[in-house]
């Protein structure tokens, strides 16, 4: 089964991104960062979720990462769904921060559950079959509006939105051009999506000799 090693960042200062991404989320091992001035304008077309176990933590990571200098998108509310907040960091990233609870069983945890990375798409149909194609296995899907991908072994897991539905739910305007500032690596890789979405392969490890 095809899984998620890792994700790359791409960032004007490694440095500073590292600082607010230890700050605000406590990630290290989890993104790689390297620097690149790739021309970028408005929506990604992607976002980064931290799925959490209940409110406090979700206020936890949010106000981390407002003062260690995100913007707010979407200030952290309860739903329908449950409860969570939208921040842009200051590379340009977008993250949400959720719960599917609603109300608090303890205290904060600051533990992060998992890392969801969203793929805004313009054909749903024609991605799905295309990660298909590349040994990705359907977990869930929803007609065209939403795909997620079983990834057990991955650190990140994987979906499919519809790329106007995904800025919405980030609280952005969809239009943007650019690169995406983001590289996926996988044993799958390399490839390019169907959405100009960089794959990578994994580096092969130190050699024995």
């Amino acid at each position: 089964m095809t899984s998620i090693a890792s994700l790359t960042l791409d960032v004007a200062d490694p440095k500073a991104a590292g600082r607010f991404y230890a700050d605000a989320f406590g990630l290290d091992t989890q993104l790689d960062l390297r620097a690149s001035e790739a021309p970028t304008s408005g929506f990604r077309a992607f976002t980064l979720s931290l799925t959490v176990s209940q409110p406090a933590t979700v206020n936890a990571f949010v106000d981390a990462a407002l003062a260690a200098g995100a913007t707010s998108l979407k200030p952290v509310k309860k739903s329908l769904w449950g409860f969570g907040g939208v921040v842009q960091a200051p590379d340009g990233t977008i993250w949400k921060v959720a719960t599917s609870a609603k109300k608090d069983t303890g205290p904060d945890t600051r533990k992060i559950d998992d890392i969801v990375l969203l793929l805004g798409v313009a054909d749903m149909a024609e991605s799905k079959k295309f990660y298909v194609d590349r040994g990705f296995a359907v977990a869930k899907s929803f007609g065209r509006k939403y795909v997620e991908f079983a990834t057990p072994s991955s650190p990140v897991k994987l979906g499919l939105y519809g790329r106007s539905a995904l800025a919405k739910d980030a609280g952005v305007d969809p239009d943007g051009s650019g690169s995406h500032r983001i590289a996926i690596v996988s044993s799958a890789g390399p490839f390019t999506d169907p959405d100009g979405f960089a794959w990578e392969a994994v580096s092969p490890g130190p050699s024995a000799d």
